[in-house]
Parts: structure tokens; sequence; C-alpha cells
């Protein structure tokens, strides 16, 4: 089963290609940028949908505060985690909700983790132990909330390892 077809049987819009997140195909060549570069791509993504649906929409569809909104507007990094980005990203009406953008980023990481050979023990020593490696498992499975800070230093590394 392809992926559009695996979003439509879990009630993902079918107009907009599940693609269209967060993340995949959306940054041009991960595995080169440094994870603080990758993130400020993720913000600049976010900033878009904001501009794009207006403060007020983004404040009144999300859990999200005005001050991490408007700190992310100002083109600060406020602590957010996967699922507070994917709110953000599911006002926009042609992407899925954010369940499902959820889903399919951390999919990018399990789905890198695999073309890269890599497991958690890997991918801990490969970011110098920065998660252990059952914190990357339970974040990567959605089991604990992963910060996007933390999202792009394991995005980042994945990619560059699928070389």
């Amino acid at each position: 089963m392809n992926r559009a077809a695996i979003a439509e049987t879990r009630g993902v819009k079918t107009q907009c290609p599940v693609s269209d997140g967060m993340l995949r195909d959306a940054f041009e060549s991960p595995g080169d940028r440094t994870p603080t570069e990758l993130r400020a791509a993720y913000d600049q993504r976010l900033v878009e949908t904001i501009d794009a649906v207006g403060t007020e929409t983004v404040l009144n569809e999300t859990e999200l505060d005005e001050e991490t909104v408007t700190a992310l507007i100002d083109g600060e990094a406020p602590l957010l985690t996967l699922d507070e980005a994917a709110q953000i990203l599911a006002t926009d009406e042609n992407l899925p909700d954010a369940e499902s953008i959820a889903y399919e980023a951390r999919d990018i990481l399990l789905m890198g983790m695999s073309i890269a050979v890599l497991d958690v023990e890997a991918l801990a020593s490969g970011i110098d132990d920065e998660l252990e490696p059952k914190e990357i498992q339970q974040k990567i499975e959605g089991r604990y909330p992963i910060s996007l800070d933390e999202y792009a230093l394991i995005h980042q590394y994945i990619e560059q390892r699928k070389r």
C-alpha cells in the first residue's frame, strides 16, 4: 500500500499529497545542513503557514499561546514539539490533519533509519549521545514528545548517513 492509500484510509484529505506535509521532500538536502539550519528551515515553513492562514487562525485552531506564535514570526526558535508544529501546519486547509502530519514526520525518521541501516544505539552514538537510545525510540514512535530541535538533530544525522 502506498503512502497516498495509507493516508486515505486514515481520513487524510486526498486532494493534497501527504508528501506536502511537514518534511518529506520539503527541504533540500537535509543531510548537508546542520541541525540548527534544518530547524531554521522548519521554522520558516511554519511562518509561511502562519502568514498564509493568519495569526488569529493559528491561535484559535492550535494549543499554542500568542507568545510562541509571535516568537516564530519574529524569527526566534521557540521551544516547540513536533506535534505543535504539526498543529500549525494543519491550519492550512490544503494539508492533512495534525496527527497525520506528525505521523508522517516520525515515519520519515523510521524509514530513514531503515535505509541508512541505523538502530537506535547507532543513532544515539552518532548524535554524540545527546539522547539515550530508549529515549530516541520512544520519541520516534510518538510515545513521548519530540522537540523540533531534537527532530532536526535526528533527521539531519539520518539523512547524512543515507548516502
